[in-house]
């Protein structure tokens, strides 16, 4: 195959008659073991609704390459918005200075064996939008928005501020590196966001909402503008009239509805390669080991069909693939990227991602999720005497050297004799991550999805966490009052 072929999908990226090989292999004069070309185009429009009018609307495309350079276990990248041949030349030039040749090691250009090359695919995964955003009017999307937006007000009359976005995009990217694979897709994405502010009686209070993924505005035929606007509205409600959280050690549990966030952050990061085999995670060198209760298994897949985490393959051409991270309670694998591989002798995942072709790509999470178990929800709260009852969490932080974390609640309530009391606000989970899996003593035979974006080393990436309703016997919970005041 011979890159310099201006086929169809090339001249969609711009690059018809560009010799990306000639790229590739001026990036590997001075040597190294692996050059990567990653080209991006992206289009999208963000409508901002606030106050009953449209407040913004942000429309454009972007579009650029990256250029990489693996050697010795490290590397060195450099991206560009100019796709000229000439420019990508003089990138690669660039980047080659970095590497300092081995004592007997080849000056010149790397011979690369094309005919091991496969041809442009569109993945594993077939993405079917019914409806794409892309072909929407303008006054269409700010309808959505402004439905959104009126929804949560009159679910809310306290509102004090109320923000509707809706955001969509097309992004197409191609990767080509000198081992000859060459990768090529096309993802529509969409997602509905609001933010509800609320006061009462001087009291103020903030929630959110959002629900999308790798859909059309078929999308909105399930779940609906004014759904998502309801719960952000709901939600605040509850704070509103919510009780001081409590202080203590006490059972906590996380309903499904909850999503993944303690998973994702807890474990999920301790588990990426970048940190779990250079001396920077808890799970490091226990591969084999339980970590976690006999009941907990947790993988990562980046082929559900769907959701905001999921992709054809990674940002640097290897299919996504489902992953099991700990399969009833012992350790099984970790999440690789090309690097890692490369550097551990490991096998790449399908986990080296990257925010846009401006950074170089590191190990990050797709799907990730605590799988089903075989208890009844409704039966684990009727068994938990006291307690709290986590409906939804904020944001967390976890140390992955040794695994201790800490989460928000957003929406949480007092368990009283297998019951649901009085709201609370402010209760944070304080814990560590391998400790609390080997506790937990009851998951449920639900599942609940929640979307988001994972932040790692200056970069975002899209995710989506889940988890079945689960247990845990003994959890610090950081509250304003002691727990003795609500549980006597």
């Amino acid at each position: 195959m011979s890159l310099r072929t201006p086929e169809a999908e090339f001249s969609k990226m711009g690059l018809a008659g560009i010799n990306l090989e000639r790229v590739l292999q001026v990036a590997l004069r001075r040597g190294g073991d692996l050059s990567e070309l990653f080209f991006e185009e992206t289009a999208s429009t963000r409508v901002i609704f606030e106050g009953g009018k449209v407040d913004q609307v942000i429309d454009g495309t972007d579009r650029g390459a990256g250029l990489r350079i693996i050697f010795e276990g490290k590397s060195v990248y450099g991206y560009t918005t100019d796709l000229s041949e000439a420019a990508l030349i003089s990138l690669a030039e660039t980047l080659s200075e970095a590497i300092t040749p081995r004592p007997g090691a080849s000056l010149g250009v790397k011979k690369v064996d094309w005919r091991l090359a496969r041809q442009p695919t569109e993945g594993i995964l077939n993405y079917k939008v019914a409806r794409p955003p892309r072909n929407a009017t303008l006054s269409e999307k700010i309808e959505i928005a402004r439905r959104a937006e009126k929804a949560a007000r009159q679910e809310l009359p306290e509102a004090r501020q109320v923000t509707a976005v809706v955001l969509d995009s097309l992004r197409r990217i191609l990767i080509a590196n000198s081992d000859g694979a060459v990768s090529i897709d096309e993802k529509t994405y969409l997602q509905s966001y609001v933010q509800v502010v609320g006061e009462r009686g001087g009291r103020v209070e903030t929630a959110h909402e959002s629900d999308g993924g790798y859909v059309g505005l078929e999308f909105f035929d399930q779940v609906t503008p004014e759904s998502i606007g309801k719960e952000a509205a709901r939600r605040v409600g509850v704070l509103l009239s919510a009780k001081p959280a409590p202080a203590g050690t006490m059972p906590v549990v996380l309903a499904a509805e909850a999503g993944g966030t303690m998973i994702h952050e807890a474990v999920g990061h301790g588990l990426e390669a970048d940190l779990a085999c250079n001396g920077l995670s808890v799970y490091q060198g226990k591969l084999g080991q339980s970590v976690a209760s006999p009941l907990i298994t947790v993988l990562d897949d980046g082929t559900m069909p769907g959701k905001r985490g999921s992709y054809a393959f990674d940002d640097e051409g290897t299919p996504s693939q489902k992953n099991t991270l700990i399969e009833n309670g012992v350790l099984k694998g970790y999440l690789v990227d090309r690097l890692s591989a490369m550097k551990f002798d490991m096998m790449a995942t399908g986990n080296g991602r990257r925010e846009s072709f401006r950074h170089k790509p590191i190990v990050r999470m797709t799907n990730t999720y605590i799988a089903p178990g075989k208890d009844d929800p409704a039966e684990i709260l009727r068994n938990t005497k006291y307690g709290i009852f986590v409906k939804a969490m904020g944001g967390g932080q976890v140390n992955t050297v040794t695994g201790d974390f800490v989460f928000a609640v957003t929406e949480g309530y007092l368990i009283h004799d297998g019951k649901l009391g009085d709201a609370i606000r402010g209760a944070t989970l304080v814990g560590n991550g391998p400790r609390v899996l080997s506790i937990v003593d009851r998951v449920g035979n639900d599942l609940g999805f929640s979307t988001g974006t994972c932040g790692k080393d200056g970069q975002g990436a899209p995710v989506t966490d889940a988890q079945p309703t689960i247990r845990i016997p003994e959890l610090t919970v950081g509250g304003e009052v002691a727990m003795e005041t609500y549980f006597k």
